[in-house]
C-alpha cells in the first residue's frame, strides 16, 4: 500500500467516496473542491487516456489549446530574437529575452524557463539547441506557435493560457485545468475547450472513440472518472 493511500488524511478523503462511480464534469469539479483539504491552494488537474496506436507514431497526440482562463500557472517564457528585437519582447511580457548570448546561455545548461519562443531568422542558431531542448520538450516549432515573426502575439497567446499538450507512446495526457478556487464555470469552460482540441486532433485511421477515458483530481487528493456521454 502506498503511503498516500494509507495515511490517515487521505483515508479520510475517500470517506464515503465512490470513486468508481463516474461523474458528470460538473459534478465531478464540486466533489474535487470538496475534497481539496491542503493548506494551500491546489491545482486541478485532468489525465486523459487515448486509443493510440503504437504502431502509427502519428496517432500520439502534440497540439496545443487555448484555456479561456488560463490555469493559474506562472509561466516564465524566454524569447531568442535578433537583438534590436529584444525591447519588444521585453516589453510584450517575456522574462527573459537575448540573441546569441542567450543561445550560448541555454547550451550550457541553464534553463530558467518553461518555454522558449523564436524568431524564425534565429532558428538556425536555435537548432544547434536539440540535445538540451529536446528532452525537456521546449524547443521551439511554429506548428505550436512557439516560432513567430510576431513575438508580442506569441507571448501574449501564452500569457493568456495557451498550452502545448501531448499524450505519450501509451496515450496518456495529463495537464492543469486551474485551481481549485476558480469558478465551477471557468475549469468546465478550460476542461471543454481541452476535449475539442484533442478531438480535432483525431487521427483519421482512428476508429471509435479517440478519448476512452478521463480523471479528475486535485493535488494531493482522490480522482473522480468523468462521464463523458451526453
Amino acid at each position: 500500500m502506498s503511503k498516500k493511500k494509507g495515511s490517515k488524511r487521505y483515508q479520510a478523503l475517500v470517506k464515503d467516496f465512490d470513486k468508481n462511480k463516474p461523474l458528470k464534469i460538473e459534478e465531478a469539479v464540486k466533489v474535487i473542491k470538496e475534497k481539496s483539504k491542503a493548506k494551500f491552494i491546489e491545482s486541478l488537474d485532468v489525465s486523459f487516456f487515448l486509443a493510440v496506436d503504437k504502431s502509427k507514431p502519428d496517432s500520439v497526440l502534440r497540439t496545443t489549446v487555448d484555456l479561456p482562463n488560463g490555469n493559474g500557472k506562472k509561466i516564465k517564457i524566454a524569447v531568442v530574437c535578433p537583438s534590436s528585437k529584444i525591447e519588444e519582447a521585453k516589453t510584450a511580457g517575456a522574462d527573459v529575452a537575448g540573441s546569441e548570448e542567450l543561445i550560448e546561455t541555454i547550451n550550457s545548461g541553464k534553463i530558467d524557463f518553461d518555454i522558449l519562443i523564436s524568431t524564425p531568422d534565429m532558428m538556425s542558431k536555435v537548432g544547434k539547441l536539440g540535445k538540451v531542448l529536446g528532452p525537456k520538450g521546449i524547443m521551439p516549432n511554429p506548428k505550436y506557435g512557439t516560432v513567430s515573426p510576431n513575438i508580442s502575439k506569441a507571448v501574449a497567446d501564452i500569457k493568456k493560457g495557451r498550452v502545448e499538450i501531448r499524450c505519450d507512446k501509451d496515450g496518456n495526457l495529463n495537464l492543469s485545468i486551474g485551481r481549485v478556487n476558480f469558478e465551477d464555470k471557468k475549469i468546465i469552460d478550460n476542461f471543454k475547450s481541452v476535449c475539442d482540441a484533442i478531438e480535432k486532433e483525431k487521427p483519421s485511421g482512428i476508429k471509435g472513440n479517440y478519448i476512452k477515458s478521463v480523471f479528475l483530481t486535485n493535488s494531493m487528493g482522490p480522482s473522480v472518472r468523468l462521464n463523458l456521454g451526453n
